[in-house]
């Protein structure tokens, strides 16, 4: 697993505790993997999901360290989202 991968799932874990997702999300990072959300919480993993949301690296750092906001990413083509776009806001919201 990837020190990306790792920081992720530690930080995600952090971010969305106590959040209910209701669901599956996959984080993809380009070039680095994958990481896995749901109700039990955060995995490294590559799995089937209700919704993907997939970046670079740079753009996933950001939305992390709180300097990119999911929803703007999204709007500028630097966050694409594949699936369940309920849920994606959801996300959004928790992560900012």
């Amino acid at each position: 697993m990837s020190d990306t991968i790792n920081e992720a799932v530690k930080v995600l874990s952090e971010k969305l505790s106590g959040t209910e997702i209701g669901g599956t999300v996959k984080f993809e990072i380009e070039g680095e993997g994958c990481v896995m959300v749901d109700d039990a919480g955060v995995r490294e993993g590559d799995e089937e999901a209700d919704v993907t949301l997939s970046a670079d690296p740079e753009t996933f750092q950001g939305m992390m360290d709180g300097d990119t906001n999911p929803t703007s990413a999204f709007m500028s083509g630097k966050l694409k989202v594949d699936g369940d776009m309920g849920m994606a806001m959801k996300l959004a919201s928790a992560l900012a």
